[in-house]
């Protein structure tokens, strides 16, 4: 099987990285490339490769909104590849093959690169269900999220959303307490906190997010400021700015 890849991701660095990984594939004939999704979409119509690795967040386009333009006809199988792990249920839902997070490993991209290989061995009908899944998807997109994906070796894990205590800002992770255990998440706090239900979750420090069905108490501190007690026996303390914001949420009757 000789195989035609196009690699779209818009930054040069990463694209190199996965044309040199491609290289290690015998089964890769040819690779191109594209700097963002308008260009992607142009050459899925032009030149119809076997298979595409596409970044998520991309400007203007983002990599669903590539899918959703091409069509299932058009589009071949993808593995997504991108910094950020919370896409991680929306790729699987719409049939993509992997979901690879940056940086990329050698071990990882071989293995998501043999799915490709018995993906495109399977039969042509199969392909088909799995592409009108994909569209299907991306027309009814989760308005939150409802779930976190959590890589774990060569698995992923999946937290439900209302199993989640709170929420702590690590680097450019996340930590998700639940119960006993700890996650690790890749993603940035500032973007996560856009996609959690603001009915369900609230800031109340620059690094903590905590799930409002686990608070036991909430504590008077000095200078206006509060402690929140969940009801696994947590404390954690809000930050200055975000006070109004927990008065207005916590200490409503209603």
């Amino acid at each position: 099987m000789r195989l035609s890849v196009l690699v779209v991701d818009d930054e040069p660095i990463a694209r190199e990285g996965l044309k040199l990984l491609l290289g290690r594939q015998p089964q890769v004939e040819s690779v191109s490339e594209a700097r963002n999704g308008r260009e992607a979409i142009a050459l899925i119509r032009k030149q119809r490769p076997d298979l595409v690795l596409l970044d998520v967040q991309m400007p203007r386009t983002d990599g669903f909104a590539v899918v959703d333009a091409v069509g299932a006809e058009l589009m071949p199988p993808i593995i997504f590849v991108t910094a950020h792990n919370q896409y991680a249920i929306r790729a699987f839902e719409i049939a993509a093959i992997d979901y690879l997070l940056k940086p990329v490993t050698e071990e990882r991209f071989d293995l998501a690169f043999k799915r490709a290989v018995d993906r495109l061995r399977a039969p042509h009908e199969d392909a088909t269900k799995q592409l009108m899944t994909m569209l299907d998807a991306i027309a009814n997109p989760p308005r939150q999220l409802e779930r976190f994906a959590v890589r774990s070796g060569e698995n992923t894990l999946f937290v439900p959303i209302n199993e989640v205590d709170w929420i702590e800002a690590f680097q450019n992770y996340v930590r998700l307490h639940a119960g006993p255990a700890t996650h690790l998440v890749h993603v940035p706090m500032n973007t996560l906190e856009g996609v959690l239900d603001s009915n369900r979750f609230l800031r109340i420090h620059r690094s903590y997010i905590v799930n409002i069905r686990r608070i036991a108490q909430l504590w008077s501190m000095a200078h206006g400021q509060y402690a929140v007690e969940l009801k696994s026996g947590q404390r954690l303390q809000s930050g200055r700015t975000y006070n109004e914001r927990i008065r207005r949420v916590l200490t409503n009757p209603f």
